[in-house]
């Protein structure tokens, strides 16, 4: 199957984008919280599809987390506290980019968590998500997954273009070669965290444009019914002649004239 053309890929993401808006005042209006974790390898796409859920709702309402490594004093923590203060509140949407998956992922492949700090973890991540679930959270945990072939057209992109040099990090670059133990890692994760209060949905994201389309339109559909009546606003018009702006103005840089 070809590759989605921009073109199309907009053509369609635009109603759905809509309904996202759409899910964003219901939310307001019901203090619905919804908590949406994005996972999955180096360069499968967890920020593009990011971007498009959250490009058209109030970002008051709604926020994208992605916590750098721990601080010294984090490591000391219960491993999940460092994430609490980042859950949703009424009405808001919380878009983790990564989670507190990393110890069964990144940590545990890199060796920065032992085996029995992902076994404590692969226990307690469950318990936790139930919770969090009872108390009425929305939680959809989705997996992006991208054949290893992809996965080095887009380090080498990002190793080329200047603007996404910043995607890059010895981390990375060393993930590349443990491809086969971040899936092993994955399956462990899986087997232990895909529960029916708190399921995985895993999406084929070797196309970013459908990935992201597939993913969006499952997030829409398991949503419950969003339809908020909402009064139309007034917008009569203004008394007295419009006024123009005042300002200083900047002498504009050569290769700007006209």
């Amino acid at each position: 199957m070809s590759k989605l053309k921009r073109k199309e890929y907009e053509e369609l993401l635009e109603p759905m984008q809509r309904e996202l808006a759409q899910m964003a005042r219901w939310a307001a209006h019901s203090g619905q919280r919804i908590l949406v974790i994005i996972e999955g390898r180096d360069t499968a796409g967890k920020g593009g599809v990011i971007d498009a859920i959250s490009a058209h709702i109030n970002p008051r309402q709604s926020r994208i987390v992605a916590l750098p490594k721990p601080s010294d004093r984090e490591r000391t923590q219960w491993y999940f506290q460092r994430y609490m203060s980042h859950l949703p509140a009424a009405g808001e949407l919380v878009l983790f980019d990564r989670s507190w998956y990393n110890r069964a992922g990144v940590e545990k492949v890199m060796g920065f968590a032992d085996d029995k700090q992902v076994k404590v973890f692969l226990k307690q991540a469950p318990i936790f998500e139930q919770m969090l679930v009872d108390d009425g959270i929305l939680l959809f945990k989705y997996w992006l997954c991208c054949d290893q072939e992809e996965q080095e057209k887009r380090f080498a992109e990002r190793r080329e273009d200047p603007l996404k040099g910043w995607k890059l990090s010895p981390i990375d670059l060393e993930a590349r070669t443990k491809y086969a133990e971040y899936t092993k890692a994955r399956e462990s994760m899986l087997k232990a965290t895909h529960t029916k209060h708190a399921p995985w949905t895993l999406v084929d994201f070797n196309d970013q444009k459908r990935g992201r389309l597939t993913l969006i339109r499952d997030l829409l559909d398991r949503l419950p019914d969003i339809e908020t009546k909402t009064e139309p606003l007034e917008f009569p018009a203004l008394e007295g002649k419009l006024q123009k702006e005042k300002y200083s103005v900047v002498k504009p840089l050569e290769a700007f004239k006209d």
